[in-house]
C-alpha cells in the first residue's frame, strides 16, 4: 500500500499542475503519429536527411518503415565520464540495424566538468550549461526525422539538460544510456584527509596532485556520490534507463550489451510499434515523486533541488521545495556513499545497488509501482540487476534480497536514519535548503556570529591569515544565478572542515551551490532571494547572530526587528564576473534566470 505522505504529495502535485500538464500532454499528442515523420517531409528535405548514409540505411529511410533512431551525445574525450561514449554510436548503429532500423548521431551537446572548473572562472558557466544543453538537444532533434532517441550523458548539468531538451520533443520515446563509473581508486576518506592537510599547509601541491590523480584515474564517472552519479540513480528509478544500467563500469562486455539493448528498446517503443512510450507521458507526476524519494533514500545531490524542479516544469509539472521536504520526512536513508560515508558507487553497486534500493522502497510503499517505464508498465522490473549468460547474452535476475554490506546499504527496516536528510529552511533570510545526511547530529543546529564574504577566495584568505577564530557562521553571498551564474563553492569545504575538526562550531550560509559533495559541515545553500536580487542575505553584517536549525527547518538572524528593517542592502561590484572565459556571452542568461526555488532556469515554463 502506498505511503500516505507519498500519496498526498502526489495528489497535490497533480492538482497544482493540472492546467499546465494538460496543455503539455495535448501538445505532444498533436505531434505524435503512427508512421515515420520523415515521410511527411518534402523530397529535398528527406534527401538531405539520408544523403550520407550507407546504401542499406538509405534504403530503409527512403522506402522502408523501419525506425530512425537519433543519437544525442555529450561525448568528448577530455572528460573521463564521457570519453567512453566515443565507441557508443557504432554499437547503437549495429543494434538499430538488427532491429530493422537506422541510427544516426543527431547532434552533440556540450559537456563541462565541475571538477576541472572548481574555483575557476569557468564554473560561473556551469549551471547555465544545463539550459544550453537543453537548447542544443532541441536543435539536434529539430530536423524531425527521428522516431525515437537515445541520450548519451552522465554528469552534473548534462543529464538534466538532456531531459529538459527531450521533453521539448515529448512525443518521442527517449532511452538514456550511461557509460558507468571508473573503477575504484584512492579511498575517498583518504582523499578528503589530504585535501584538509593541504588546506592547513601540512602537505604540498605535489602530494595533493598525487592523491587527486589516484582518485580520478581512468575512464568513467567520478566514484563519489555527487550530482553525476545521483543523475544515474535518478534515470533508473524514473524508468529512463534499462534496469540496473547505472553503475556498470565502462568498456566491459556487460556495459556494451546494455548499450546494444538500449538502442533496440528505443526503437521498440516508437510510435510505429505496439509499446509506444513517449518520454513526455512517461515522466508524469508519479515519476517525479519517485525521483525525489530516490534522491532522499540514497543521500543524493542537493543540485537536484534545482534540476528536478526545472525538469518537471518542462513536462508541465510544478514541483516545489516543499514537496521535496515533505517527502524527506517519510523517506529513510538507506545508503551511505561518499561524502555521506566512506564507500564509493562501486561499493554501493556491489552491495546491491539501485535494484536493492528500488525493491526496498517499493515493498515499503514509498514508490509508485504503477508508472510507465522504458521497459513496460510497472517499476518492479527495476528491482533487478543485469548480467550475461553463458553465451554472452543479456539477462536480468532479481535484485539481492539482502545487502552485501550493511555499512554501505541497508534495508528500509534498518536505515541509517529515518529522515532523508534534506530540509527546506525558512526564516529571516528567505528560503534555503540544507543536507544533513552527512552532518553529525550534534551539528544539525548551529548558532554563532556571522563572518560575511563575497567570494570563496576571501574565505580562503581569511583562513590562511588565521582570522576565522571562534564559533562562526560563514556567509558567502553574491553567488546566486543572477549574480554570477551560481557556481559551486567546493573550495570552502576543506578549510571549514579544518575549523570544525578543531572544535569550533561552524556553518555556512550562501546563495551559491555545493552539490552532493557538501559533506560534514552544515550548510544552508541556495538562499533565495539571492543577494543580487535584493534578498535579505544582503543585509547581514559581521557579528550578527545567525541560527541555522536543520531540525525545525528555520534560518533566523538575531537582530532587533527595527534595526533589521532599516538596514540597507550590501552592494558588490560583479563586473569582473561578467566578462572573460565566455561569461560575457551569458549576460542574457543572468538577466532572465529564475530563482533557485523555481529551478534557476531561463525557461519560462517554470512557475512559482
Amino acid at each position: 500500500m502506498l505511503n500516505a505522505r507519498v500519496r498526498d504529495v502526489t495528489e497535490r502535485l497533480i492538482a497544482r499542475s493540472k492546467p499546465a500538464r494538460d496543455a503539455y500532454l495535448a501538445r505532444i499528442a498533436a505531434a505524435a503519429g503512427n508512421r515515420p515523420h520523415r515521410k511527411a517531409l518534402g523530397c529535398a528535405n528527406q534527401a538531405h536527411g539520408f544523403a550520407a548514409c550507407a546504401p542499406g540505411d538509405k534504403a530503409v529511410l527512403r522506402e522502408g518503415d523501419g525506425g530512425s533512431l537519433g543519437i544525442v551525445t555529450a561525448y568528448n574525450d577530455m572528460l573521463s565520464a564521457h570519453q567512453p561514449y566515443e565507441r557508443f554510436p557504432e554499437l547503437i548503429r549495429a543494434a538499430a540495424r538488427e532491429a530493422g532500423g537506422v541510427a544516426m548521431v543527431a547532434g552533440g551537446v556540450p559537456a563541462m566538468c565541475d571538477g576541472i572548473t572548481q574555483g575557476e572562472a569557468g564554473m560561473e558557466l556551469s549551471l547555465f550549461s544545463r539550459d544550453v544543453i537543453a537548447l542544443s538537444t532541441a536543435v539536434a532533434l529539430s530536423h524531425q526525422t527521428f522516431d525515437a532517441a537515445v541520450f548519451l550523458g552522465i554528469c552534473d548539468k548534462i543529464v538534466p539538460g538532456l531531459v529538459i531538451g527531450a521533453l521539448s520533443f515529448g512525443h518521442l520515446p527517449a532511452v538514456f544510456v550511461p557509460a558507468g563509473p571508473m573503477t575504484s581508486g584512492l579511498p575517498n576518506d583518504e582523499k578528503s584527509k589530504i585535501r584538509q592537510l593541504y588546506a592547513e599547509g601540512k602537505v604540498g601541491r605535489e602530494e595533493l596532485l598525487e592523491a587527486e590523480s589516484k582518485s580520478y584515474h581512468g575512464p568513467g564517472t567520478c566514484t563519489f556520490y555527487g550530482t553525476a552519479n545521483t543523475n544515474q540513480m535518478m534515470m533508473e528509478i524514473m524508468g529512463l534507463h534499462l534496469p540496473g544500467a547505472a553503475f556498470v563500469n565502462p568498456n566491459t562486455p556487460l556495459r556494451d550489451a546494455l548499450t546494444h539493448e538500449a538502442a533496440k528498446r528505443a526503437l521498440a517503443i516508437a510510435a510505429s510499434g505496439n509499446a509506444y512510450t513517449p518520454i513526455g507521458r512517461l515522466l508524469d507526476e508519479r515519476a517525479f515523486v519517485n525521483g525525489v524519494v530516490g534522491l532522499h533514500a540514497t543521500g543524493g545531490s542537493t543540485n537536484h533541488t534545482l534540476h528536478l524542479v526545472a525538469m518537471a516544469a518542462a513536462a508541465g509539472i510544478t514541483l516545489t521545495w516543499d514537496d521535496m521536504s515533505d517527502l524527506a520526512e517519510v523517506t529513510p536513508l538507506v545508503a551511505r556513499i561518499y561524502p555521506n560515508g566512506s564507500a564509493d558507487v562501486n561499493h554501493f553497486h556491489a552491495a546491491g545497488g539501485t535494484g536493492f534500493v528500488i525493491r526496498e522502497l517499493l515493498d515499503a510503499g514509498l514508490l509508485h509501482s504503477d508508472v510507465e517505464t522504458n521497459v513496460g508498465k510497472g517499476l518492479s522490473a527495476y528491482a533487478s540487476e543485469p548480467g550475461l549468460d553463458a553465451s554472452g547474452g543479456l539477462i536480468w535476475k532479481p535484485a539481492a534480497s539482502t545487502s552485501g554490506d550493511l555499512r554501505v546499504l541497508r534495508p528500509v527496516s534498518e536505515p541509517f536514519q529515518s529522515h532523508g536528510g534534506l530540509r527546506v529552511l525558512d526564516g529571516d533570510l528567505g528560503r534555503a535548503v540544507i543536507k544533513t545526511s552527512a552532518v553529525a547530529v550534534e551539528r544539525h543546529i548551529i548558532e554563532a556570529p556571522a563572518r560575511v564574504f563575497h567570494s570563496q577566495e576571501e574565505v580562503q584568505a581569511a583562513f590562511k591569515a588565521g582570522t576565522l577564530t571562534g564559533d562562526l557562521v560563514v556567509v558567502v553571498r553574491f553567488q546566486g544565478p543572477k549574480a554570477n551564474g551560481m557556481p559551486e563553492l567546493h573550495k570552502l569545504m576543506p578549510p571549514l572542515g579544518v575549523l570544525q575538526d578543531r572544535g569550533q562550531k561552524v556553518a555556512l550560509v550562501t546563495d551559491g551551490r555545493l552539490s552532493g559533495a557538501s559533506g560534514k559541515v552544515p550548510a544552508a545553500i541556495h538562499v533565495t532571494p539571492e543577494a543580487a536580487d535584493g534578498g535579505a542575505i544582503g543585509k547581514i553584517r559581521d557579528g550578527d547572530i545567525i541560527r541555522v536549525d536543520g531540525v525545525s527547518g528555520r534560518i533566523t538572524v538575531r537582530v532587533d526587528p527595527a534595526e533589521w528593517a532599516a538596514r540597507s542592502q550590501a552592494e558588490a561590484d560583479l563586473t569582473a564576473h561578467h566578462v572573460g572565459v565566455g561569461r560575457d556571452l551569458f549576460a542574457a542568461f543572468r538577466g532572465a534566470v529564475s530563482t533557485a526555488d523555481t529551478g534557476a532556469t531561463i525557461f519560462s515554463t517554470v512557475t512559482a
